[in-house]
């Protein structure tokens, strides 16, 4: 196990392509895929294929930035995983034109039996620290739908402030009615940080 960062009760370690199976069940639970494509699961073969040949590829072009597993220390279990890359990576981002070359994308998606224990939270934080503090990053983005209140609750509660709300369209996310197509987009620079207005580290 490479492993990348390390908080209290979790290690985040580099993705292999022997992590098919494991995102494969992860995105196979419909109220994990709720809220990112109305609960279809993703085929196995797309996983293996297409997901993690991307991610993979990350760890290559980037030294800091990608994506990674969550695993629960007490446990040594996969989780799910966290991701901390440039905004204009995302495809999403970029369709909306929500994303600016010196944002950093953060997100995150745990398996269901995780819920409530505050281990989004907790990398998050982590990974904002380190990139505010070590990886000379200045601005942070994430973004949620509106209904899915867990997400933004933890956008807010790592210090992400709410900035502005997008529409995705019925062919970006057909499977969602469309009062639920509404995004929520957050944010916090760094200069926020140094200048005392905002605590997180």
């Amino acid at each position: 196990m490479k492993v990348f960062l390390e908080t209290e009760r979790l290690i985040l370690r580099f993705f292999t392509a022997e992590d098919a199976e494991n995102l494969f069940k992860l995105d196979s639970d419909p109220k994990v895929m709720r809220f990112i494509n109305g609960g279809q699961p993703t085929e196995y073969n797309t996983i293996k294929e297409q997901v993690l040949p991307k991610w993979l590829g990350y760890y290559q072009k980037y030294d800091r930035f990608g994506f990674w597993a969550a695993v629960e220390k007490s446990s040594n279990e996969f989780i799910g995983w966290c991701h901390f890359y440039p905004a204009v990576e995302h495809q999403f981002a970029v369709e909306l034109q929500i994303a600016s070359s010196n944002e950093i994308a953060l997100g995150y998606r745990l398996c269901q039996s995780t819920w409530g224990k505050g281990y989004a939270t907790e990398a998050s934080m982590a990974l904002i620290c380190k990139g505010f503090m070590e990886w000379n990053v200045q601005r942070v983005v994430a973004w949620a739908l509106t209904v899915n209140k867990a997400s933004t609750r933890v956008m807010e509660k790592v210090g992400l402030q709410l900035e502005k709300e997008f529409v995705f369209t019925e062919s970006q996310l057909p499977n969602l009615q469309p009062s639920e197509r509404k995004i929520a987009f957050y944010a916090l620079n760094k200069l926020r940080v140094e200048q005392g207005k905002q605590t997180i580290c």
